[in-house]
């Protein structure tokens, strides 16, 4: 199998992931919950041939204050839960992958493990899920919790979790179904291991009532730049989805992960790094900053402020003046990668609250990259030369349009210089991103 091409993600936030995305004319504003829209960003991105889907979650709406999201939607208010709209996906798309974040902290091993292998049955192998650790202190009120479990024991948590999937989907062997009606045996006992597993966080006996995957594993993906998150990904990973708001970070991210992969044994080719990217193209690049520049209007300040006091890991700023500096931010027990990455871009270059906030609300931490369809494919392979990614995942800022520009015009440049392909090769998401098919691992 083949890394020569540019791994591609389409991150699916129902109205796009600028902030006022909703607001704007062209978008749907019903997008959460319309799944012929879906559907049309499905195979929008399957003509344009990328990797898979990506559909983030939460387990609740995030903040407080009902008025704020009444007038803005923040994140999590009104959207399908992914994985069932991922089985509709499937059955209107054909070779593109289907992944959704799935939380460790809040879900079962067993029923992440089972829900995962039934999509890549169904879709023929194109399955995969996020792994993360809950970051939103309202899901555990969802959950029956008084406040978040500490970042660090999440993690513990998570790696287990990882290890209890894993050990699931190696439950049969490939060939254990038999289905032999004359003989009247429906599987074949030698092939059928129980895990029996008892940990720290978990005990589950097994077996995953599901033959073995068409992929051996579905692709799981981490999206956590902390230290204990690097580890997990490391370790536990097929792709890395990461923030990263310049080259010299990002080649420095890029270099960590696949040392520490190394470190555990796994080849760091076998680690897919993928950052997320936003968009804005435009036939010139004065006309990719009016598209910026007109969802900027939109934004409503206090919920730019509001949003980045969420990224930030749940610091009030309302007690601050906005066009002064952030104050000192005391730790998170949320995103702890993503607020030191904020509080770095404030301190590098001087930035306000209000500043601050501002660029938070068209790309949340993440990447912007504004010009023609040549200068966006220029940044981006730059960044796969210089040994910073892998890949991207896009983060259209709005929707359907910005998916649309950059299928229409930002893919066809990549092919141009050959670090995309033309069609798919294979038939599984493994195949698309060049990663081998595990070895079933029997339990001893």
């Amino acid at each position: 199998m083949t890394r020569k091409h540019v791994a591609l993600g389409a991150f699916l936030y129902p109205t796009g992931y600028h902030l006022a995305a909703w607001r704007h004319p062209d978008v749907p504003a019903d997008a959460g919950v319309n799944l012929r829209h879906y559907a049309d960003l499905a195979r929008t991105a399957e003509r344009g041939g990328f990797d898979f889907l990506f559909l983030p979650d939460s387990a609740g709406v995030r903040g407080t204050d009902l008025d704020a999201l009444s007038r803005a939607a923040i994140r999590y208010v009104a959207q399908f839960e992914p994985m069932t709209l991922l089985g509709a996906l499937a059955a209107v798309t054909e070779r593109i992958g289907l992944t959704a974040t799935l939380s460790s902290t809040y879900n079962h091993p067993y029923s992440v493990a089972r829900v995962v292998a039934s999509l890549d049955h169904m879709s023929a192998g194109r399955a995969g899920w996020n792994l993360v650790t809950s970051q939103n202190p309202q899901e555990a009120l969802n959950f029956g919790f008084a406040a978040q479990q500490n970042h660090d024991e999440r993690y513990a948590r998570a790696e287990e979790f990882a290890d209890v999937v894993k050990g699931l989907w190696d439950s049969w062997a490939d060939d254990a179904f038999l289905r032999d009606k004359a003989s009247g045996r429906f599987f074949d006992p030698g092939g059928v291991d129980v895990l029996d597993h008892s940990g720290e966080h978990f005990t589950v006996r097994g077996p995953l009532n599901l033959p073995r995957s068409p992929q051996g594993h579905p692709v799981t993906i981490q999206a956590g730049s902390s230290d204990p998150g690097r580890n997990l990904a490391a370790r536990a990973a097929d792709v890395v989805f990461t923030a990263q708001q310049s080259l010299p970070s990002a080649q420095a991210f890029y270099a960590d992960v696949k040392a520490r992969a190394a470190k555990f044994g796994r080849d760091p080719d076998d680690v897919r790094v993928l950052v997320g990217v936003s968009p804005f193209v435009g036939d010139t690049e004065q006309a990719a900053v009016a598209k910026y520049e007109r969802l900027q209007e939109l934004i409503d300040p206090d919920i730019a402020v509001s949003l980045l006091g969420s990224e930030l890991g749940g610091v009030d700023l309302g007690g601050h003046p906005l066009d002064g500096p952030l104050p000192p931010l005391p730790p998170s027990n949320a995103g702890r990668s993503r607020q030191e990455l904020l509080a770095d871009v404030a301190r590098a270059e001087g930035l306000t609250i209000r500043q601050l906030a501002l660029r938070v609300a068209g790309s949340r931490g993440h990447h912007q990259v504004l010009g023609t369809p040549e200068q966006v494919a220029d940044h981006l392979e730059e960044w796969v030369r210089e040994e910073a990614a892998d890949g991207y995942i896009v983060m259209a800022p709005q929707l359907p349009d910005g998916l649309t520009d950059f299928v229409d015009h930002v893919v066809p440049e990549l092919r141009r210089r050959g670090l995309v392909r033309e069609g798919y090769e294979g038939t599984t998401l493994r195949d698309h991103l060049g990663l081998p098919r595990p070895e079933r691992r029997e339990v001893v």
